[in-house]
């Protein structure tokens, strides 16, 4: 009887998969459309509104530093905040695609500031429908936030309070 020389199979390195990028939008009724048009790729989750405001039981400007605004998480909004924070360290890049406003811009720019320090790769992108085409076309074109609507809703909301 002749022994088979039996040689030892080789180990796979295990293949490396890419993590998908994750985009921010404002409305949970979204997700799943963009989802859909975007593809395997891309994580599409919502922050369902502001996470971040001033507080309700203070004043929450200092007038004495040139009336800056002290932001504070909103009540029972944590958990949300929590969520975005673990899938944007899971990701490869976070793309803000709230709503083309100033609101949506302060929202975009309170959730980098609070993304930052577990992903830094972080852009804006906007689109004015949802539709495969404007959806692509935004995702192809990212852009920094713009800090004049940023200003423009600080400032509103700023002298809302004051008033």
């Amino acid at each position: 009887m002749s022994e088979e020389k039996k040689t030892p199979a080789k180990k796979k390195k295990p293949t490396k998969v890419a993590k998908p990028a994750l985009v921010i939008v404002e409305s949970p009724a979204k997700t799943k459309s963009i989802g859909k048009f975007l593809g395997s790729k891309f994580r599409v989750e919502s922050s369902k509104g502001h996470l971040i405001d001033l507080p309700r039981s203070s004043m929450g400007i200092d007038i004495q530093d040139n009336f800056r605004p002290l932001y504070i998480t909103i009540r029972g909004k944590g958990k949300t905040l929590g969520e975005l924070r673990k899938a944007a360290k899971n990701s490869s890049e976070v793309l803000l695609a709230t709503d083309p406003d100033r609101e949506g811009e302060a929202i975009s720019w309170h959730l980098g500031r609070a993304l930052a320090e577990v992903n830094p790769k972080i852009s804006r992108i906007e689109f004015n429908e949802i539709t495969k085409d404007a959806v692509l076309k935004a995702v192809e074109h990212p852009r920094a936030i713009d800090m004049q609507r940023v200003d423009s809703q600080q400032a509103r909301r700023i002298l809302d309070r004051l008033v």
